[in-house]
Order: structure tokens, then C-alpha cells, then sequence
């Protein structure tokens, strides 16, 4: 096998382009694995869901299981220039799971596991790395009346790509983003080698794979903390015109005590207008209900907020009990009067309600054109002025789909992971998450992915604290930006479980270093 990696090294990089097909296939013939590869057809390998590039790798692997994983990794290791992606449900925006003529994993084929184990009292689920978490969801509670804490809000999604990045949605100002509902892994490193660990067990490899954007291994296996599932969701929105009192409120939310407060707490920022897309049309829950703009104090701007909360109930509790608490936490806001929207659903369905979004968009063309999203945390001492810039200037027209911001506790993430955060307790996520028509019907790419730059370039020359999450920097320099003093650290883990940077070549961190 080696003889045949040993060809990508020699001539030119023209020539080894030349012989890409040829090459491909002798390479994929060598690898003896218990899953399958494609040299040919390795389309889904070089697209993703943000549809700003594509990359073709040498070969699209299909692993069967941990093992066939790490030898496909050994196997990179011995070549002089092959990398390897490992590929979720390819939901990434900016070519993160793509491999230049590298090797990509598809983790989705890795043989399925599932199994909910009880230790020292607290139930846990293990689950394969290419699980996703619509399954999980669906297995833990019709089998086992059980669920995760921490989710996030679309759910078509792997375990192991979560929790590569952190995994955040509106349980996380309680439970923590996923990874920190994690408590053991199974990683393959960068030298190939498998290693189960935990905050006790190669602790450094646990805490740097989470977060990690898979720089420091692939994750195959994570052990979910659960707790009892509820069986029923009050769904609920309102209404402010302030940003003030939006996140006054929002911030009064997820400060709370559990059992003073709701079981999720997001928020989100949309247009006055009656646009269909971005303004009014966009906030009732159902088609029973409609937004009554005569509502809106003569005060309010160009745009208005909206707090969204769910509360957990059991079958067994009176719909007028649920009436009961709910109106004793809304009475605590200061929202603006009659814009309240409730709808009453299932757990799952709730937990699943990006689904019908999902189809909704793939029905009207909207799935398969690309989005240019962006994803950021900023600092509560920063999110006034962030809120004035952008929202009511830069983006006052909406962006063709969700607005998304609400604020996140510090305290619940372990800094040990490698995640970055602004400085301070309270830091909001605010998601442009952009659905619109494909050019030319909606605006191009291009503009779009520039007003993105426009809006971290602002935020940069102010002095703003903020971190991409889900990053993307085409440079170091913009990666050592991004981590601040956790570079070093980031650094020396790299060194220690990729030592040739041959694991997620996507993210544009380091560059594969070449062997002779």
C-alpha cells in the first residue's frame, strides 16, 4: 500500500492531478477495510449544506466502523500529502469537512450503536460518532422514556460534529452546551491510534476533541448524560420593541433558578414589516394565528424582538395547571401587550419543529441554495452597540431567514474544552441564518458572504469581544485572533494528537506538513 500512496509524492502537482483517477484507484484497492470507498463517484464529498465550494477529494470512504477509521488514518499518515475529513451530515458552511484530494470519511456508514447504561444511579446513552440526533432522539424516548439535556435546534445533525464544535440551543443557559453533557469518547487521533477517554482517562484528547473542529481526532463513539423525558411542550412567543427590554428579559430568563424559569429560552429579531420572510408573518406559531401590527407601540424602529420559552409538562398535568405557571413567568416580562403566541405540541415534535422548516424549504427550492451563514458569540458589554450597527442598520431589511440571538451563561461551559467564548458571564449567540431564493432571483453568494465580512470587520475596528463559533479564518493569523491566549494551548494539542496536521484539512488551521 505504501508503494502506491508513494506515487502522490513524486512529480509535480500537475502531473499528480493528471493521474488523480489512476492513482485513486490503486490506493483505494490497497486499503483493506471492512467498509467500502469510492474513487469515482465522490460528488457528496465535495459539496456541503453552505454551497460556497467545492472540493474534490481523492476518494470518499464509507468506514464500517472505528477500526476501519484508524486505518485509514495510518494509511494518510504514511503518504507524504494525504489528509483526511471526517463528514457528518455535511452541515458545515465553509468547506469544513472537505478534503483537496485528501480523503474523506463519511460518517454516517459507521456501524450503529446504541446502548443506554445506568452507572452510579444516572442514565447515559452510547452512541456511534455518525449517529444523528433526530435518531438518538426518537431511540432514548420511545424506548427508554428518556432524552439528552442540551440539544440544538436543527437535529438532522451527527453526534460527533456537534460536539466538535460545542452544540447550542435553548437549553444551553441550563444544562451547558453538548459538550459539556458529554462523559466519555472515543477518538481516533491523528497518529491513527484509538483511545477511550473521559475527564479522567486521557483527559487531554476528551477535552480537546470537544470543541475541537476535529483538529485533534475523529470522534466514533460519545456517552450522553440523559434525564427523564417530557411528554408535552407550551410553545411560546412574544413581542418587544425595545431591545433594552428584550434583553432585559431575556437575560432575567436564563439567570433564574431551575423551576423559576422556563426549559428553553431563545430570541430572535425580525423585521416590521409584513414580510413574509423576515417581518410578522414570520412569529405566530400556527396559521390560526395571526400578528396584529396594530399592536406595535408608534415608537418602535425598523426592527422587533422576540423571546421564545418552552415549558416542560407531563401528560398527567391540567392544561389549566400549565395555564397557571406559564402566566405567573410571562407576568414577570415586560413584552408588548397581545403579541403572545402558545401552541401546545409533543416533546418530539418540538425538539423536531426545524424538520418541517426543512421540508418546508426544500419544497419552495430554498434547501439546495447556498447559505452563507454566520454564526457568532458577542459579549453582553458589546450586544447594545452590535444590536444599533447591525440589526437596525446593516441588516434592517432582514436576511431571508432567522435572526437568531439570545443569551448564553459562561458558567455553564467548561473552559477545559476547546472552545473560545467572549469574557464575562453573559454573551449572547446571535445566527444569520440565510435562506434565500439562488441567484438570480435572490442575491448572490458573494454579496451575501461580503456583508458577512462587513458585519466581523465592524466588529473587529470597535474593539468588540465577540468569537465566531463555528469558525472560519482563511489565514492563521485570523485562527490566532480567534483563540487569543488558548492558541498556545491549541498549538501544543495539535502537536501532540496530529503531529503532521493530516485531520480536518477544511478548517484552514494548519497546513499538512509533507514527509519525504
Amino acid at each position: 500500500m505504501i508503494a502506491y500512496l508513494e506515487r502522490f509524492v513524486h512529480g509535480n502537482d500537475v502531473e499528480s492531478r493528471q493521474n488523480d483517477n489512476d492513482d485513486g484507484k490503486d490506493f483505494c484497492d490497497a486499503l483493506d477495510l471492512q467498509g467500502s470507498i469510492d474513487c469515482v463517484a465522490t460528488g457528496l464529498a465535495g459539496k456541503d449544506f453552505g454551497g460556497l465550494r467545492s472540493i474534490k477529494p481523492l476518494a470518499l470512504i464509507r468506514p464500517a466502523g472505528t477500526d476501519d477509521v484508524a486505518r485509514v488514518v495510518k494509511a494518510a499518515a504514511r503518504s507524504s500529502n494525504l489528509t483526511v475529513a471526517a463528514r457528518g451530515n455535511g452541515h458545515s458552511i465553509n468547506g469544513q469537512a472537505m478534503a483537496d484530494r485528501g480523503l474523506v470519511l463519511d460518517m454516517r456508514s459507521i456501524e450503529d450503536v446504541f446502548e443506554v447504561v445506568v452507572v452510579n444511579g444516572t442514565a447515559y446513552v452510547d452512541v456511534s460518532g455518525g449517529a444523528l440526533w433526530e435518531d438518538v432522539l426518537k431511540r432514548c424516548v420511545s424506548g427508554f422514556g428518556l432524552a439528552p439535556r442540551s440539544w440544538t435546534d436543527y437535529l438532522s445533525l451527527t453526534v460527533g460534529g456537534t460536539l466538535s464544535n460545542a452544540g447550542v440551543s435553548g437549553q444551553t443557559f441550563r444544562y451547558g452546551p453538548q459538550t459539556s453533557n458529554v462523559t466519555e469518547l472515543e477518538v481516533v487521533t491523528g497518529k491513527g491510534e484509538i483511545f477511550v477517554c473521559s475527564e479522567t482517562e486521557n483527559s487531554e484528547l476528551f477535552f480537546g476533541a470537544l470543541g475541537g473542529l476535529g483538529q485533534f481526532g475523529i470522534i466514533t463513539r460519545a456517552r450522553i448524560l440523559l434525564q427523564p423525558a417530557p411528554d408535552m411542550v407550551r410553545w411560546i412567543r412574544v413581542v418587544y420593541s425595545e431591545f433594552e427590554e428584550f434583553t432585559r428579559d431575556a437575560e432575567f430568563l436564563v439567570t433564574q433558578q431551575d423551576g423559576d424559569s422556563f426549559d428553553y429560552v431563545e430570541g430572535f429579531v425580525f423585521v416590521n414589516s409584513d414580510d413574509p420572510a423576515n417581518g410578522w408573518p414570520s412569529v405566530p406559531l400556527d396559521s390560526n394565528h395571526g400578528f396584529d401590527p396594530t399592536r406595535i407601540p408608534k415608537t418602535a424602529g425598523s426592527v422587533l424582538y422576540c423571546i421564545e420559552v418552552a415549558l416542560h409538562y407531563r401528560n398527567t398535568v391540567h392544561p389549566s395547571t400549565v395555564d397557571v405557571v406559564v402566566d405567573g413567568l410571562l407576568g414577570r416580562l415586560g413584552f408588548v401587550e397581545n403579541l403572545k403566541f402558545e401552541l401546545d405540541l409533543s416533546y418530539m415534535e418540538f425538539l423536531l419543529r426545524v424538520k418541517h422548516a426543512e421540508e418546508h424549504a426544500r419544497t419552495h427550492g430554498l434547501w439546495d441554495a447556498p447559505h452563507p451563514w454566520l454564526n457568532m458569540f458577542v459579549s453582553k458589554s458589546d450586544i447594545d452597540e452590535f444590536d444599533r450597527a447591525v440589526f437596525k442598520n446593516k441588516l434592517k431589511g432582514g436576511v431571508g431567514g432567522p435572526m437568531l440571538i439570545y443569551p448564553l451563561l459562561r458558567s455553564m461551559w467548561d473552559t477545559r474544552t476547546s472552545v473560545v467564548l467572549p469574557e464575562g458571564e453573559i454573551f449572547y449567540i446571535v445566527a444569520l441564518l440565510r435562506s434565500n431564493l439562488p441567484y438570480p432571483k435572490g442575491p448572490s453568494p458573494e454579496k451575501l458572504v461580503a456583508q458577512n465580512h462587513e458585519v466581523i470587520q465592524y466588529c473587529i475596528e470597535n474593539g468588540f469581544d465577540f468569537k465566531l463559533y463555528l469558525p472560519h479564518y482563511e489565514i492563521q493569523e485570523g485562527w490566532k485572533r480567534h483563540f487569543g491566549n488558548q492558541w498556545t494551548r491549541f498549538v501544543e494539542r495539535k502537536a501532540n494528537f496530529d503531529p503532521l496536521a493530516i485531520l480536518a484539512p477544511g478548517q484552514k488551521i494548519f497546513s499538512r506538513i509533507h514527509q519525504l
